[in-house]
This record gives C-alpha cells, structure tokens and sequence, in this order.
C-alpha cells in the first residue's frame, strides 16, 4: 500500500507528466502543488496520508488467531512499512517522496492527539519561515519529544514501542531531508510556493 505512487499517478494523469523530472524532482505533495497547483496537491496528501492510516487500521482488524499477540507492535509494523514502501516504491523504481504524508497517516491513526497539535506547529513555522521542509521536521521532531516527555516525564502510560517507532520515523525523514537540511544551513533552501511551468 504504501508504495502506491500517488504523485506519480496523478502527474501523469494531470499532465502527462512524471512529477520526479520536474521541480524539485520529488514524489511529495510540496512538489506536486509547486508544479501542479493546489487541488492535485491536496489529493496527492489525502490518498498519501490514507495509504498510512489503512496499513495501521485494516492490520487492527485481521485475526491471528493468537490472542496475546502484541497488537500495537502489529500496527506499529504495518505503519512503518508504509512509510518506508513510499519512500522506496516498488512499483516506482524505489524513487518515491519523504514520508511526510504517508507517516501523518500513520501517527494519525496511532497518536491522533499529538499529531494535531505537530500539526499546529507545522502551520506556524510554515506560515513564519514559509520553508514547508522545516516545518515538517520540526513536526515530526515534536512529536517524539512529545511522547518521551508523556512517557518518562508526566507518566502518562505510551507504549515503549511506539516511542522506538518515532525515532526511527523521525531519523528516516531528517535523512530524507538531509539535502532540505544543507540547503537550510546555507541560506538557499527552497521558500513554499508554486513553480511557473
């Protein structure tokens, strides 16, 4: 599910085009609003962000036959290999976007409290900076804090393995970003907005 190439797909169906030979040349919604315009971004997000939430919700709803499996770990599982399917499609020659979308999915359906206040937070520093790229890191970096705090800190009971999951999912995006790093560091990182083509 994850590595169904949703930018891919609706570039081509758009304009004939392949999302991945244009702009910043990345199957993510950013791309696909700076090359497309709003409305094939926002159905590039939904279906991205959907393929996170299904993979968590439908492996909730499959019998093992096993009743003290661990249930969140299958989740957690699921939703991973999402996130990772799109970053590496295998329908898409293993070239597919950052996460972002498909992982809100995912941490939609796992901490939907923490991930609407992330949310925020990606609006603020997206609307100050205008640098979607920071925004999304400083989301994803919230919302590990977040859980370490809940959990080691205020004692609120969150599930050591959804905290693992967090880290691996936040170093995976730094490192999808890493180029979106450099260019931040140096002053020529890409501002939100869309391409003329």
């Amino acid at each position: 599910m994850g590595s169904i190439p949703t930018s891919i797909i609706v570039s081509r169906i758009h304009k004939g085009i392949d999302i991945r030979d244009h702009g910043s040349k990345n199957a993510g919604a950013t791309n696909v609003y700076r090359v497309l315009g709003t409305i094939p971004a926002v159905i590039v997000l939904a279906v991205d962000a959907l393929k996170g939430m299904s993979a968590v919700l439908i492996i909730s709803r499959l019998s093992f036959g096993d009743p003290v499996s661990n249930m969140i770990l299958m989740k957690i599982l699921a939703g991973v290999s999402a996130v990772i399917g799109h970053i590496y499609p295998v329908y898409a020659g293993l070239r597919g976007g950052k996460g972002i979308g498909t992982g809100l999915g995912v941490l939609l359906a796992l901490i939907p409290r923490e991930v609407i206040i992330a949310l925020g937070l990606f609006v603020i520093v997206v609307a100050a900076t205008r640098y979607v790229s920071l925004g999304s890191l400083s989301a994803a970096a919230f919302i590990l804090l977040a859980l370490v705090v809940e959990k080691y800190y205020l004692g609120i009971k969150v599930d050591l393995e959804l905290v693992i999951a967090c880290l691996f999912l936040t170093v995976l995006v730094f490192y999808t970003h890493r180029s979106n790093i450099k260019r931040l560091l140096n002053g020529t990182e890409n501002k939100f907005g869309r391409e003329h083509t």
